[in-house]
């Protein structure tokens, strides 16, 4: 009942897009679209430099580049040089921009000026499968946009378990995004008018018309004109800045932290290695190093998220696991949300102890589910820890205790709800 009320009342969605019923804040609907993308954003930013004030961080605004290991230019408009006995580097990274691709920021996009576009395509074709392709297939595809997913491989998301990954695609052909698997484009065939539809080229032969292209096939290092070299710090692939498992670079008071450094490339992440860096900078004894296991959180429609190892990485390894799977529409909670979804949560375990190896979720709020998935795996819980756990009632995490209930029952060989297939 009180999802029913909220849902017709909308007490908890009136605030966001309106400030009143009689005054709407935006005259289209890709502003509405954008409206609450901007304000989170903004005010994300003026925290941030409130937080600068308050502990009294002088900010330079520009384009900085190296002169040498201690000395910084920075260009703002008028040029100004600092120094630093330590240094650390967190620029972030940009999209790839492949130079057969004809970018021009208005139908033809990558990750960051798809962003600034003012209307709705009418249909979109995005390159690649990985996680951003993959978020912005599924957040276009339920505004209605009609989206293509183009990948040169048979499989979206490897890293995913294989169940999971499976039921992503499952839910994207629902919304009725169309997957083309082990494919490329090798032509683009601009239109002469702009009303008129791109026209792309398969490897396969196919050709495909579409609105707007999204190329969503990798990042790099955003270190393009640092001059690192006048410092003399080591590069790798994809303008990488390398560090130890410290974050220092070979220069010892230069430090690198997120996306610059590469892998895993993730706001969570990329924040504790700045903490950990800079407790090394200071021998500051605080955070000496960034927990090997942490969540992964793919904000596709649905989220999926997981922690610890996969089913395929059990059987890479040759560990005796088993499996417990619950569904969300078999919970009271999914049953009361009325859940259109297969949403559901795998656990992966070591068959003879029981202990929780990896957990792996798709569904509505999966990427906040996780972490009490991930204190089982770091903490090296069991199936029977999970059951005599008491959750509130009816609430999501009774997909863990059922999950629990479903492994136990493969383990016995008795499961009835959830047969594996042969």
């Amino acid at each position: 009942m009180k999802e029913t009320a909220l849902y017709f009342s909308r007490v908890y969605e009136k605030h966001i897009f309106e400030t009143n019923d009689d005054k709407p804040l935006h005259k289209t609907k890709h502003e509405q679209f954008t409206y609450r993308r901007d304000v989170a954003r903004n005010d994300m930013q003026e925290e941030v430099d409130k937080n600068f004030l308050r502990h009294n961080v002088d900010v330079y605004r520009g384009f900085a580049s190296f002169i040498d290991e201690h000395r910084i230019k920075v260009d703002g408009g008028e040029e100004l040089i600092i120094s630093g006995k330590n240094i650390l580097i967190a620029t972030g990274s940009y999209p790839v921009n492949p130079a057969e691709i004809p970018f021009d920021g208005k139908r033809i996009h990558d990750s960051d000026t798809i962003l600034r576009i003012n209307r709705f395509p009418k249909s979109l074709c995005v390159i690649g499968a990985g996680v951003i392709g993959c978020e912005y297939a599924t957040i276009y595809a339920a505004m209605g946009v009609k989206v293509y997913l183009i990948n040169n491989r048979d499989k979206i998301l490897p890293f995913l378990d294989s169940e999971i990954a499976d039921a992503l695609v499952t839910q994207m052909k629902k919304q009725g995004i169309e997957i083309l698997f082990n494919t490329s484009i090798v032509n683009y065939i601009l239109p002469a008018k702009n009303s008129d539809n791109i026209k792309l080229n398969l490897k396969n032969g196919d050709e495909l018309e579409t609105d707007m292209v999204l190329y969503a096939a990798g990042r790099s290092g955003n270190i393009s004109g640092m001059n690192c070299s006048n410092a003399g710090i080591i590069t790798g692939e994809r303008e990488t800045v390398l560090v130890d498992e410290n974050y220092r670079t070979n220069i010892p008071h230069i430090y690198a932290v997120g996306d610059v450094i590469g892998f895993p490339a993730l706001a969570s992440t990329s924040m504790d290695q700045g903490r950990v860096a800079i407790t090394h900078m200071y021998n500051t004894n605080d955070l000496d190093s960034v927990h090997k296991v942490f969540p992964y959180g793919i904000y596709t429609v649905p989220e999926v998220s997981m922690v610890g190892i996969t089913e395929q990485e059990a059987i890479t390894k040759g560990i005796k696991y088993n499996t417990g799977i619950s569904r969300v529409r078999d919970t009271a909670r999914g049953k009361i949300l009325g859940s259109p979804d297969d949403g559901f949560l795998k656990l992966v375990f070591d068959n003879d102890t029981k202990i929780i190896l990896g957990v792996h979720i798709i569904g509505r709020i999966a990427s906040e589910l996780i972490h009490y998935g991930m204190t089982l795996v770091q903490d090296k819980k069991t199936l029977d820890n999970i059951i005599a756990t008491v959750f509130n009632y009816p609430t999501f995490h009774d997909l863990y205790k059922y999950a629990a209930y479903d492994g136990l029952g493969n383990i016995s060989g008795k499961n009835i709800k959830n047969p594996r297939k042969s």
